[in-house]
């Protein structure tokens, strides 16, 4: 049995833990920025899950965590497919093609998307607390991403992949969501990770040839990403998401555009107009309102039938 004070103290590690995984998320758009200038968006992405992959495989081995039960293997599948592989190519190269704006726009529907198919598929239901603060904070990620477009315009094609970047990112975190009932967030995100870089490998070659040709500081933002924004963020994410809903964890990350509108200031010195600040404050009030409320996950003994906890060690 646990008490009140446990399960606020569990409560308190789940938002701690989203919060660290939207602060690394945020953090990403400065070391995409310098990345994504030297490396294709496939090879940007096998770097990236590859830095990823080695170092959570290590963490794996040290925490002696193994296999992951059979039942949790579609989910880490379907979400290291779509997730881990489609999607962080889509992004690299769809922002590639569009203007900040449109981007903002088209990706920023992924949470929208998780929250309807949590709510049909993971039976999480549409709390309309959640629904009304993603509706701010969409609002306020369309402001923000059109106060700092540049009107380099976009393409069909840029439109479409961040679509599929969008649908991919929503489809892979329902898929992730089943996975957490049966294996640690360790052991969804490390092999979750490893599949969506088997997915990347035919970008091998062009990883090979660009390394040899881009200054250490891509090289090394790149080798950021996969340790902090992908490794550490995607396993603080899991752990937050096995003890919320889909939908909620969706919510959350519309704080990532008002983080990057003051990493963009601290770090690359992009004074942010007013209309950027509103959009991020909008942004910031639709989360807060989206976490209010809501159907809450029932809580399970660890190590019984459907826990998001197993009994084995982490």
């Amino acid at each position: 049995m646990v008490d009140g004070s446990g399960v606020k103290s569990a409560g308190s590690r789940a938002v701690a833990a989203a919060s660290v995984t939207v602060v690394l998320w945020a953090s990403a758009f400065v070391a995409i920025r310098d990345a994504g200038e030297h490396y294709g968006p496939g090879a940007l992405a096998l770097g990236r899950l590859l830095a990823g992959t080695v170092a959570l495989g290590l963490l794996v081995l040290v925490r002696r965590e193994g296999l992951p039960p059979r039942a949790a293997w579609p989910g880490i599948a379907v979400s290291g497919v779509l997730w881990f592989g489609v999607y962080m190519v889509a992004l690299n190269w769809g922002e590639q093609k569009v203007d900040a704006g449109t981007a903002a726009l088209v990706v920023n529907v992924g949470p929208i998307l998780i929250a309807l198919l949590g709510g049909w598929l993971l039976k999480e239901g549409f709390p309309p607390m959640l629904l009304a603060g993603m509706g701010v904070s969409f609002a306020g990620a369309a402001v923000v991403g059109l106060s700092m477009s540049d009107g380099g315009g976009s393409s069909v094609l840029g439109v479409v992949l961040c679509l599929v970047a969008a649908a991919t990112y929503a489809a892979g975190v329902v898929a992730q969501k089943p996975a957490l009932r049966y294996a640690s967030p360790l052991q969804v995100t490390a092999y979750g990770c490893a599949a969506g870089m088997v997915l990347c490998l035919p970008f091998a070659g062009q990883l090979v040839s660009q390394v040899g040709e881009a200054p250490v500081s891509a090289t090394l933002y790149m080798v950021y990403l996969g340790l902090f924004p992908t490794a550490l963020a995607f396993t603080t994410w899991a752990y937050a998401l096995a003890r919320t809903t889909a939908g909620r964890m969706g919510a959350t990350t519309y704080a990532v555009p008002a983080l990057v509108v003051l990493m963009s200031w601290l770090v690359l010195d992009e004074i942010p107009g007013w209309l950027t600040l509103a959009g991020g404050v909008l942004c910031l009030a639709g989360v807060a309102v989206s976490r209010r409320g809501g159907r809450r996950e029932p809580r399970v003994v660890a190590g019984s039938p459907g826990s998001a906890e197993p009994a084995t060690s982490r």
